[in-house]
């Protein structure tokens, strides 16, 4: 009797090392292959994208709301402010650079507003988030 409950331990034992093998397999898979924010919001050097968020509307708040959603996801939110006027019919994101693959990294997290290219020699950000009338098809949230 003594060797058939240590029998049903050692299967036992077998099975729960089994299992936790198993699921650290299926935790280092995860964490390889599904994509993280903090790498979302990285350029290929490493480095957080700088993003400037300018409310287009008249609706106060809707630039911190975005800028909160940012931060969330790891984008470094360099500025929050007005727009130059508050009548834009769409939201849109700006690369300010040559290459846009950091604006568009941007629109992605946001739900994908179109980006557009107008690039400049400042340091200051590398992409301008401007929000507007549609402001309720950003993904926010």
């Amino acid at each position: 009797m003594a060797g058939g409950v240590a029998e049903r331990a050692g299967r036992i034992f077998f099975w729960l090392l089994a299992a936790l093998v198993a699921a650290l397999v299926l935790s280092l898979i995860y964490a390889a292959l599904w994509p993280r924010r903090d790498r979302l919001a990285q350029r290929p050097d490493g480095r957080l994208i700088r993003v400037q968020v300018l409310n287009g509307t008249r609706e106060g708040g809707a630039g911190a709301r975005v800028a909160a959603y940012l931060r969330e996801g790891g984008f470094q939110v360099v500025e929050v402010g007005n727009a130059d006027r508050f009548d834009y019919p769409a939201s849109m994101v700006v690369a300010r650079r040559a290459d846009p693959a950091a604006a568009r990294k941007v629109a992605r997290y946001l739900g994908d507003p179109p980006v557009i290219r107008q690039a400049w020699t400042s340091d200051f950000a590398e992409v301008t988030v401007v929000i507007g009338a549609d402001r309720s098809r950003l993904r926010v949230e």
